[in-house]
């Protein structure tokens, strides 16, 4: 069977339709936006669940063209929508530009991007020039910025000059698409010229959004509504599509039936159950929504027999800073509502919509809005109390969660490496059983930690702690006399001392000790010290080691 080419990374809606690529139909979107009566959209969504592709969509069908591109959207919803919504198919000058690329290290160097960006959409229009209809000021401050010899404050109303060109050209209002318009913000905001990008992104909308005569309407996306700098001071006629809205809310990402088409047209059907826990969770408005991104890329590894498939693809995409900010920095509380997460539960904050990079202060509620519009959190339940409203919210899924699990232990690892562990070592080949019982528990105090595998989370973080130590070697899950022995730790040279941790995890504070004496029971009955013995390690310190929920240990030895 002929299985449809799968576009990993394509974002350009012609190309997926004319390679006859897989393509979840969503052109039922273009019936919501001409249906609309606001003046702009703002559509706000987490990274890769589809907005570059959307976007793409939304130009092709609107877009007045030499080219007849009507023959797209055969056999596609929108088609059968009706003649009311055809008859804007083709009809409107389009301004499309995507910010995405705005990465930059300094505002310069950004805003020398930006001057390309909005250079090439001029190119791209380039034969309006020919027509009789501009003013020769017109004429001249377009070619100036094709030629890249306009003034700079000319590109603080660009989009604003070309969409009075096009409506002058072809007597008909501009349809204006930004996408991704709230990355050199983000970016900005990191490297440290914050304020510099957001004076050009306001003056750039304000001239272009608010007060531009020109405009049939305007469609922005990102991950954020940025309004507290004012970026979108005045428009009264702006509508918000955030994921707490039912509007737009099936157009970005995949629902649950449209994974099941996927799943049935590469006959893998009887992978649904592994997709929906790693990749679903998520919740628009009413709409139960998987990572479209993930799902992908699961797919084709799967139609690849790739040994791993289950992966967490989408923490690739980008590099999660807010998270690594929030785990690296953040206080006991932000610590404790986390560890409440990664256990599964849920937490109820006030959402602010209109959160900006700057105000995202790690010790405020801020960061939990932050976390729910970017993907990192997920809401199951939302109430109004009074003018505020609030969001019950939980990890949406195994694959974000896995995201949180190794940026905290990027974290410990990072912090081991600062303070150093040598007392606690010290204390280990010692025999000091009390003292590196206090230094463990100490450690725990300033940890995050999450239930899931329970037993091997606790694992990780103690062999996080004794790791690197010169002259020693730290054997983890090494199989020895009869099973697999939690942690070996053995001298190189004069092997004079070998330590044998088991580690177990007890439910209660007062099931601690009888746990530490299962561990020693097991070490025994396993004979882990068998290998030690026949290799002249004659001092062997055997430790049960019990952790429990509490954030607390117990040790014992013989």
């Amino acid at each position: 069977m002929n299985f449809r080419p799968i576009p990993i990374g394509r974002e350009n809606f012609k190309e997926i339709i004319e390679n006859n690529c897989l393509y979840v139909d969503k052109t039922l979107m273009l019936k919501e936006i001409i249906d609309s009566t606001s003046k702009v959209i703002l559509c706000t969504r987490p990274r890769r669940f589809g907005k570059t592709l959307n976007m793409s969509m939304i130009r092709y069908y609107f877009e007045k063209t030499n080219q007849d591109n009507s023959y797209l959207f055969n056999n596609l919803k929108i088609s059968q929508a009706g003649d009311k919504y055809k008859a804007h198919m083709g009809k409107y000058p389009v301004i499309s530009l995507s910010l995405k690329s705005m990465k930059q290290a300094t505002y310069e160097s950004s805003f020398a991007l930006y001057k390309k960006i909005i250079s090439d959409e001029f190119k791209r229009h380039g034969e309006i020039l020919k027509t009789d209809k501009l003013l020769l000021s017109e004429k001249k401050e377009y070619e100036s910025i094709c030629n890249d010899t306009a003034d700079n404050n000319i590109y603080l109303y660009s989009i604003k000059l070309l969409s009075d060109c096009l409506c002058k050209a072809y007597e008909k209002n501009v349809i204006i698409l930004i996408d991704e318009y709230d990355v050199p913000l983000e970016n900005a905001y990191f490297r440290g010229y914050y304020d510099e990008m957001v004076d050009l992104i306001r003056s750039v909308f304000e001239s272009a959004l608010k007060t531009n005569n020109s405009l049939e309407f305007g469609i922005l996306t990102g991950c954020l509504r940025v309004s507290k700098e004012s970026i979108f001071t005045g428009l009264n006629n702006l509508e918000i599509c955030s994921v707490v809205n039912n509007s737009f809310s099936s157009y970005f990402g995949f629902t649950e039936p449209e994974v099941d088409e996927i799943m049935a047209h590469y006959k893998i059907t009887e992978k649904s159950s592994e997709i929906k826990a790693w990749y679903n969770g998520y919740k628009f408005g009413e709409t139960d929504i998987y990572n479209p991104w993930s799902v992908l890329k699961y797919v084709k590894a799967v139609m690849a027999k790739d040994k791993a498939t289950l992966l967490p693809y989408w923490s690739n995409t980008s590099s999660n800073d807010i998270i690594r900010e929030l785990i690296f920095t953040g206080g006991e509380e932000t610590k404790s509502i986390l560890q409440e997460l990664m256990n599964g539960k849920s937490i109820r904050k006030p959402i602010y919509e209109d959160i900006t990079y700057r105000n995202v202060d790690i010790n405020s509620d801020y960061i939990w809005s932050f976390l729910l519009f970017t993907g990192y959190l997920k809401q199951i339940d939302m109430y109004l109390d009074g003018d505020t409203l609030y969001c019950e919210m939980v990890i949406p899924n195994r694959e974000v969660r896995s995201i949180y699990q190794n940026t905290i232990m990027q974290w410990f690892d990072e912090r081991i490496k600062t303070e150093g562990t040598t007392e606690l070592f010290d204390a280990l080949i010692t025999g000091d059983c009390e003292k590196f019982e206090d230094i463990v528990n100490n450690w725990l105090l300033d940890t995050i930690s999450y239930h899931d595998s329970y037993e091997n989370y606790y694992h990780g973080f103690l062999t996080g702690l004794i790791a690197g130590r010169r002259g020693y070697s730290v054997k983890s899950n090494r199989e020895n006399g009869k099973g697999r022995s939690d942690i070996i730790i053995c001298e190189f040279q004069k092997r004079t001392v070998a330590v044998i941790i088991e580690i177990k995890a007890a439910e209660k504070y007062s099931e601690l000790e009888k746990k530490c004496d299962e561990a020693l029971k097991q070490i025994d009955d396993k004979k882990y010290e068998a290998e030690l013995i026949e290799q002249s390690y004659h001092n062997i310190i055997k430790y049960g080691i019990a952790f429990c929920s509490e954030k607390v240990c117990k040790v014992k030895k013989t």
